[in-house]
């Protein structure tokens, strides 16, 4: 038998190729910098690393993976001071029945309310904000957010908001399918992400915490999920359900389809129905995910939307027809 060697004796030498010098490269943006609004924290330090023209961005009809260097933003009708960046929407390829932004809102900046006919769900990453009835047909109450604190606004009760500090948002928008309702209406509702219950997940190791009722009043809901390191989905998930994602701590590995991709902190995934989809968790911080997942409805209600583009979702400052999610899964997260 050969002798034995320990690791530290063998010595690799290899020359890299342009591609593996792009993953290093990217692989290194992955820690934000420090001092800045949450968005150009993360995507000041994914431009300052890396060759000229790099990206892990992807965009296909099946999924799209969207890091912070690639966001452009934008002014809004509506909203004052602030700006918007696009994730997800019913534009093609996507075609999503919902849509997902990131608004940067200043002290002092407004937000217009959600579409008509749209409900909104919110959830601040930084910053406090103050959000007031838009409609005197509603005349709920205020509604605070600070720094982990969600609300969601149903489609019967538009609320603005106003920036007491500089806000970073994450916003899901979609048109509302009342159909299964009944008489059970959404109501406007407000929490904090860490005293949301736990759930159990099966044969999964992750945790998770659904933030919306699960009854048939609400047409989605949203996930938050918490991986350590070298935990991982069991499930190698296909279904139905759209997903839009984003990375809130921690770094992993992504599949989407067949790929496999590096991702971290700051990182927007948009998942089509029936992509396969898994993650596994890296490096020594928890990954928190958060993500937007149809609910309550029958499949059938999309016809078509994902190829057209036809689909019941819409984001700020736009319009769109039809409506409807998807109805639950049989697994934990999707």
């Amino acid at each position: 038998a050969p002798p034995h060697r320990s690791p530290s004796s063998l010595v690799v030498v290899m020359t890299p190729s342009p591609l593996l010098l792009l993953l290093i490269a990217s692989c290194a943006a992955l820690e934000p910098a420090s001092g800045l609004p949450w968005s150009q924290e993360h995507a000041t330090a994914a431009s300052l690393a890396g060759p000229p023209g790099g990206t892990r961005s992807v965009v296909s009809r099946d999924y799209s993976l969207i890091t912070p260097d690639s966001r452009v933003y934008t002014g809004a009708p509506g909203w004052s001071k602030a700006s918007v960046a696009h994730i997800v929407s019913p534009a093609f390829p996507t075609g999503a029945a919902f849509a997902m932004f990131i608004a940067e809102v200043p002290a002092g900046g407004t937000c217009a309310p959600a579409p008509a006919g749209h409900s909104r769900f919110v959830l601040s990453l930084r910053g406090e904000a103050t959000w007031k009835t838009a409609s005197g047909e509603y005349p709920g109450a205020d509604v605070n957010t600070k720094k982990d604190v969600y609300a969601f606004f149903p489609a019967h009760a538009p609320y603005t908001c106003e920036a007491k500090t500089h806000t970073t948002l994450l916003v899901y928008e979609k048109r509302y399918d009342g159909d299964k309702a009944g008489d059970d209406m959404p109501q406007v509702l407000s929490g904090e992400v860490e005293t949301s219950p736990l759930l159990d997940v099966g044969v999964e190791v992750f945790k998770l915490r659904k933030l919306l009722p699960q009854t048939l009043a609400y047409d989605f809901n949203v996930h938050v999920m918490d991986f350590y390191p070298g935990e991982y989905l069991k499930v190698r998930e296909i279904h139905h359900n759209q997903h839009g994602l984003l990375l809130l701590t921690g770094e992993g590995i992504y599949r989407l389809g067949n790929d496999f991709h590096p991702v971290s902190a700051g990182d927007c995934i948009y998942m089509a129905p029936y992509v396969p989809q898994w993650y596994g968790a890296l490096g020594t911080n928890t990954s928190r995910y958060i993500l937007y997942k149809d609910a309550n409805r029958e499949p059938a209600i999309y016809a078509g939307a994902h190829t057209s583009g036809k689909a019941g979702g819409c984001g700020v400052g736009c319009s769109a027809g039809g409506g409807g999610g998807g109805s639950c899964s049989a697994t934990a997260n999707d």
